[in-house]
């Protein structure tokens, strides 16, 4: 069974505290949840699958898709770096530079994706 969206209106208060602050684990696991939602979202598919651990991993970007065992194409972050990235204070040839992403197949590669537009447009 699929998880339940996260409501914009959470998932950015979550982003903003986490960015602003040291949050706490539930507000750090529920800012990321948020912001790989929202990539899921803006790049649906199945060929990339980007993992924060302990708290998400989603499958984005169109392409050929994978039905068992390890995907070929994996990215992985932890949390701060993932925050980062999504948010545009990092940017991804930055993160790999850095080693503070691992990315590994021919599509593991997100930097048309980042940032991810998190925030709602208010007028």
């Amino acid at each position: 069974m699929a998880r339940a969206k996260i409501v914009a209106l959470v998932g950015e208060a979550a982003v903003s505290q986490a960015l602003a602050s040291d949050a706490d684990r539930d507000t750090t696991a529920l800012a990321v949840r948020y912001l790989l939602q929202v990539l899921a979202d803006l790049a649906p598919g199945n060929t990339v699958e980007v993992r924060v651990p302990p708290f998400g991993a989603v499958q984005c970007i169109e392409g050929p898709t994978h039905t068992r065992g390890t995907p070929p194409n994996v990215i992985e972050a932890d949390a701060g770096t993932w925050l980062q990235l999504a948010t545009g204070g990092l940017t991804w040839a930055d993160a790999v530079a850095q080693g503070s992403v691992s990315a590994s197949g021919q599509r593991a590669d997100l930097s048309a994706q980042l940032p991810v537009p998190w925030q709602r447009v208010t007028a």
